[in-house]
């Protein structure tokens, strides 16, 4: 088997090739989890109570959802950037926020071009 891969399975109501799409579809999964834990950078939470450990199971869901419309867009805009780079670029926008006596001020950092171009891309409003 030089070369080949040999797929086995129990499941007699698919055909070849929708055991083949339904391993690759295994393979993107994983590589959902692996994102997950080095892009997104999702440490394991140790939860006790059923709703919460739903809850962060959601989050972690939304997160691989939202870094997988980021790597749609920037591969539909031909933009050479992947999810992880702009979501580092995207890290160093700060929000600052100062109280002088009884008034608060707010600002944002001065974006880069990169920056700008990443809001574009993904179709946001500029910050």
């Amino acid at each position: 088997f030089d070369g080949k891969l040999v797929l086995v399975t129990n499941v007699a109501d698919l055909s070849a090739s929708e055991i083949v799409t339904r391993y690759k579809n295994l393979a993107d999964i994983e590589r959902g989890f692996r994102v997950l834990k080095s892009d997104l950078e999702i440490a394991p939470v140790f939860h006790r109570l059923p709703d919460r450990i739903r809850a962060h199971a959601l989050i972690c869901f939304l997160a691989l959802v939202l870094y997988r419309v980021m790597r749609m867009r920037l591969k539909a805009s031909g933009s050479s950037a992947s999810p992880k780079t702009a979501l580092e670029m995207l890290r160093r926008i700060q929000k600052h926020r100062a109280t002088i006596g009884e008034r608060t001020y707010t600002g944002i950092s001065k974006t880069t071009p990169e920056q700008l171009d990443l809001f574009a891309v993904m179709s946001l409003p500029k910050p």
